[in-house]
């Protein structure tokens, strides 16, 4: 059973930053370098949407409300994705949601669209006020 642990929520004031971590379980860690992992946000009364994601070579995509200021980087010798987040807005308020899968193209990686994700965490909420 795959897990994936989201982690470094909290609450920020606007313009501060945030780095949020998501490590796999023990049982994927052997394949997660094949993995595409994104980061999704949801917030009260909102559809989740994708902020980024990235391949299984290191390509990251972004979402346009985020680009300059969200950076998603992968530990090719590990088992974590992390999500830097600079510049936080009010509108940044969300669970963030930590998603992967297994052998994902590179133009589907990019789509950042949930469909494409099999495996998810919990999330962590980040709040900005």
């Amino acid at each position: 059973h795959v897990q994936l642990v989201e982690s470094g929520g909290g609450s920020v004031q606007p313009g501060g930053s945030l780095r949020l971590s998501c490590v796999a379980s023990a049982y994927i860690s052997s394949t997660f370098s094949r993995y595409c992992l994104g980061w999704f946000r949801q917030a009260l009364g909102k559809e989740r949407e994708g902020v980024a994601a990235i391949d299984a070579e290191g390509s990251p995509s972004y979402a346009d409300s985020v680009k300059g200021r969200f950076t998603i980087s992968r530990d090719s010798a590990g088992n974590d994705v992390d999500l830097q987040i600079e510049s936080l807005k009010s509108e940044d308020t969300a669970m963030y949601i930590c998603a992967g899968r297994h052998s994902v193209s590179q133009s589907g990686c990019a789509t950042l669209s949930d469909g494409i994700f099999t495996q998810w965490g919990q999330g962590t909420q980040v709040t900005v006020s």
